[in-house]
């Protein structure tokens, strides 16, 4: 990294550090009288941007801080985000990221990331040239298609790769350098963003078919040559073109989607925790999802190796997993499917939803609809007649998108419930019962994921990875945070947890010959030591 000297320096958010710079470098890089008299530590700098964003009157003006803080003095953000994760995560991603990417053409600052356009066919490459680091090991790449709940955001979709990027960081230990958001505009067919002379992308409707395939190929194959090490995330892609570019790629190159395998391994996760409050034996469990696009279908795909490797058959596998769209439970009577949902349809009548409850009896309900209030009041009592401890997962981001809220889950079964979501509820008193819902937030899967990759230099990235993803998590939930309802560990330790996943990642590209031979034998040292600590 090339020393930069005065204004250029305190300009440089990699290098700045405003304030803490001691009194010898103040002289050495040409810094006295282009700061104030005192030379303060990065705690101190930490306690004068925490009083800042905690002054702002909303979460859109603390994105908005955070986001500047980020522009500003890179370490010092994430030295702050870090350190108050529980506080800072929910403002950078889910649930105000959703916010942040609706108004993103009217909030842009600065460019972060790289956009690529149809106006770069045949170019792809060369344009690559631009981005100013060279060793690039994680892309996270969105067409802005389907924005968590939110729909078809265009060029606005960046907001989700910067922010991802952003958690790879910080719950993953991945160096700045080393990630590149990527916004794969390629049009979009919200007319209202289209007629806003706001917006930054193109005004156009959307790429389909060969042309849209022809520019992701043309994308990815340019990512080989010009950073041959990086991993590529799929983020936020409509559901069709999601499973799509996943089965396309995914024997090719490494990558994976983070909407159909991170929400897959989470959930599993939060499964297998569940098992040691219900008491109940993971291979008895019966899965119901309400809902039938990527997360919910990468669920169940994911809950079949799950079985099998319990003992299940694969048979039998797919006949503990039924799922629930708008015309009731999927069943195998119907003239037409989802492809990949056919082998999951039910002999069985067709029912509505409370029906499909009824004769089903699931232990597990998980929703992934995108639909607030898709489980009401009659949905989870009637789940609760049949479980003592009914577990009830809503997936759906943003938080105004969730099926149902922590308080309604808890409140319908007299606290019996044992719930988690996507994005974040508070604590709820319910009686002299204090409950602390977990979030089944996906950074507790690819950061690990993607730093147990890296450090592994593994070839591709396999269900193998994902399954023990799910099961490093289980195993990290504490007995007291089980007491208080919560499935998942504590946001302070996800950084462990992705030291823990990525050394078993480690473990399995070695044994499915995908890792470099020369992997040392104590890989826990070895990962700690790749994690990035921001600090002065």
């Amino acid at each position: 990294m090339k020393l930069l000297r005065g204004k250029s320096l305190l300009d440089d958010p990699a290098q700045n550090k405003s304030t803490a710079f001691s009194r010898e470098e103040r002289n050495q890089f040409g810094l006295r009288g282009l700061l104030p008299y005192k030379v303060t530590d990065i705690k101190t700098q930490q306690e004068r941007a925490l009083g800042n964003l905690r002054r702002k009157n909303s979460d859109i003006e603390k994105y908005i801080f955070l986001n500047s803080l980020l522009e500003r003095n890179q370490r010092l953000f994430y030295r702050t985000m870090i350190d108050h994760l529980d506080e800072i995560m929910p403002l950078v991603y889910t649930p105000t990221v959703g916010e942040a990417c609706k108004q993103f053409a009217h909030i842009y600052r600065k460019p972060q990331g790289f956009y690529i356009t149809p106006e770069d066919r045949g170019e792809i490459s060369s344009i690559l040239d631009n981005w100013y680091e060279t060793d690039v090991r994680i892309i996270v790449i969105t067409d802005g298609e389907r924005v968590l709940g939110l729909g078809d955001l265009g060029a606005n979709g960046m907001g989700i790769s910067i922010g991802k990027s952003a958690l790879y960081v910080a719950c993953g230990g991945i160096h700045p350098t080393q990630c590149l958001p990527v916004m794969l505009d390629v049009g979009t067919n919200n007319q209202t963003l289209r007629e806003d002379l706001l917006y930054l992308g193109c005004p156009h409707p959307r790429l389909t078919e060969h042309a849209y395939l022809s520019l992701i190929d043309e994308f990815v194959q340019a990512i080989q040559t010009k950073f041959p090490n990086a991993l590529i995330q799929f983020e936020d892609f409509q559901s069709q073109n999601a499973f799509d570019l996943l089965d396309r790629y995914r024997k090719q190159v490494r990558c994976f989607n983070d909407d159909i395998q991170g929400t897959a391994a989470v959930t599993l996760a939060g499964i297998y925790t569940s098992c040691q409050i219900t008491r109940k034996r993971f291979t008895d469990l019966k899965i119901m999802l309400l809902g039938t696009g990527s997360a919910a279908t990468g669920i169940a795909e994911l809950m079949i190796p799950a079985f099998c490797a319990a003992g299940l058959s694969e048979e039998f596998a797919r006949s503990r997993i039924s799922f629930v769209d708008r015309q009731g439970l999927v069943v195998s009577s119907r003239e037409h499917f989802k492809p990949r949902i056919r082998s999951f349809a039910h002999d069985h009548a067709s029912v509505n939803f409370l029906e499909a409850i009824e004769c089903i009896q699931p232990d597990v309900l998980i929703g992934a609809t995108g639909v607030a209030g898709a489980f009401n009041e009659a949905t989870i009592r009637k789940m609760a007649q049949f479980n003592e401890r009914p577990v009830i997962i809503a997936l759906s981001n943003p938080t105004s998108h969730t099926e149902c809220t922590a308080e309604e889950a808890y409140r319908w079964t007299d606290g019996r419930a044992i719930f988690a979501s996507g994005s974040p509820f508070p604590a709820f008193r319910l009686g002299e019962k204090l409950f602390k819902p977990a979030q089944g937030n996906n950074a507790y899967i690819f950061p690990g994921v993607g730093l147990g990759v890296i450090a592994s230099r593994a070839r591709l990235i396999t269900d193998s990875m994902f399954l023990i993803a799910a099961r490093v998590l289980a195993n990290m939930v504490l007995p007291e945070e089980i007491e208080v309802g919560a499935i998942y560990p504590s946001l302070s330790r996800i950084r462990s947890v992705s030291h823990g996943i990525a050394v078993a990642i480690c473990q399995v590209a070695q044994q499915e010959g995908l890792a470099d031979d020369a992997l040392p034998e104590d890989l826990t040292t070895y990962v700690r030591a790749l994690m990035y600590e921001p600090n002065y």
